[in-house]
């Protein structure tokens, strides 16, 4: 006789794609806020800015905590709390009148929260319990999830925005995150505290092992490239298309075909990470991200030309998490993929930070984003290069037991 449905795999692959949904759906409706706030409250662009790449970085340096609370305490319990602070955290940002108090809420508070209910711990999960054959798969639909939010709450935010304004957005998305709580607290019958624990040794060797393996330095060094380009598109990007003249809602609206062409790439990374080399799909993936933006900095910006970039770097865009907590668990194996993959998510959330913080202080200093876009090119190229080397094969530990 099976199982009932909320005590299988499959329930917290649904509910893990509906929490990333909803967290880093929200997360990635930010940028619509920028030019608004920016404006009404007078405090110009960087002050946002360094909220909002205060709250990457956070996410990040949280995220490996989370991961060793998650092994002691159950992830759900630790999700669940991370769902709490990050609605709260969102919820301030609407009721924060000065820079300060944005940093602290929509930075401090939502980075934190987001560490906890984001996609290490929830990407972890999905690793963990998902069949050996189709892990890279069901990672991909996972992240794909992220993706998936930005279709719904991109017009949302933008809607509320326009018809209201910017404290009715953000009130309504601190609403929404708090649907993550229960979520989290229904797939407890599924995650158990021995859940992905597939070895004895303890957290510092583990941590010791991956310190001392060099495809694992350049792996994380790499996804701080994929960090720095996304979150700098995520959070500036609208602004740049309304500074050329393209509306408000062309510039949200090309989040959302991002949001589109990503759901195809992420999954179609995902299976395509099952098959081939995840080394090799994601040199690929930053050699693409730099011509793309080469190609679009090099033409006029017009609609066609802004809607041919969004449909081409949102199919490159989060396709490289799956490929990369894919590889982390191919490697190291999945008992401290967590945290493990939170250290190199951390790497993601420093060049997070950079990109979205630097990004509103060159245009406060300049009026214009040029530096930046170039910058993104070279980087790309430099990311490419660093994941040719990387050794992929498990550590001989699992190799030994004929771990695949």
């Amino acid at each position: 006789m099976k199982p009932p449905i909320w005590r299988r795999p499959v329930f917290v692959l649904l509910c893990g794609t509906l929490i990333v949904f909803t967290s880093l759906g929200i997360r990635n409706c930010f940028g619509i806020f920028l030019r608004p706030i920016s404006v009404d409250m007078g405090w110009g662009r960087e002050a946002l800015s360094l909220a909002l790449a205060t709250q990457a970085l956070l996410v990040g340096a949280a995220a490996p905590f989370a991961g060793m609370l998650a092994d002691r305490w159950g992830a759900p319990r630790v999700i669940m709390i991370g769902g709490l602070l990050f609605s709260s955290g969102v919820f301030l940002m609407a009721q924060s009148t000065t820079p300060e108090g944005m940093l602290a809420s929509g930075g401090v508070l939502a980075g934190i929260g987001l560490g906890a209910c984001g996609f290490p711990l929830v990407l972890a999960v999905v690793g963990q319990i998902a069949p050996d054959a189709k892990r890279s798969l069901w990672l991909g639909i996972a992240s794909a999830g992220g993706i998936g939010g930005q279709l719904f709450l991109i017009p949302l935010s933008q809607f509320l925005v326009s018809s209201y304004d910017w404290f009715v957005g953000l009130t309504t998305l601190a609403v929404i995150a708090g649907v993550v709580v229960p979520l989290a607290y229904s797939t407890s019958h599924s995650v158990s505290g021995t859940t992905g624990k597939d070895t004895t040794m303890s957290l510092a060797a583990a941590l010791g092992e991956a310190a001392g393996h060099r495809g694992f330095l350049l792996l994380t060094l790499g996804f701080l490239v994929c960090g720095f380009q996304v979150q700098f598109l995520s959070a500036h990007l609208p602004a740049y298309l309304v500074d050329k003249g393209l509306g408000a809602y062309f510039a949200a609206s090309m989040l959302v075909v991002i949001a589109l062409a990503n759901m195809i790439g992420g999954v179609g990374f995902g299976y395509l990470g099952g098959r081939f080399s995840k080394k090799k799909l994601l040199s690929a993936i930053y050699m693409g991200r730099a011509v793309v933006i080469y190609v679009f900095v090099s033409l006029p910006v017009t609609h066609a030309s802004v809607l041919a970039f969004a449909a081409a770097i949102g199919f490159l865009w989060l396709c490289t998490i799956p490929l990369t907590v894919g590889l982390v668990g191919q490697i190291f194996g999945m008992r401290y993929v967590a945290v493990l993959y939170g250290i190199t998510f951390f790497s993601h959330q420093v060049g997070s930070f950079t990109g979205v913080w630097l990004g509103g202080r060159l245009f406060d200093s300049t009026g214009s984003y040029g530096t930046v876009w170039w910058l993104l090119i070279g980087l790309g190229v430099v990311a490419s290069i660093l994941h040719m080397p990387i050794d992929d094969r498990p550590v001989p530990r699992l190799a030994g037991n004929g771990t695949k």
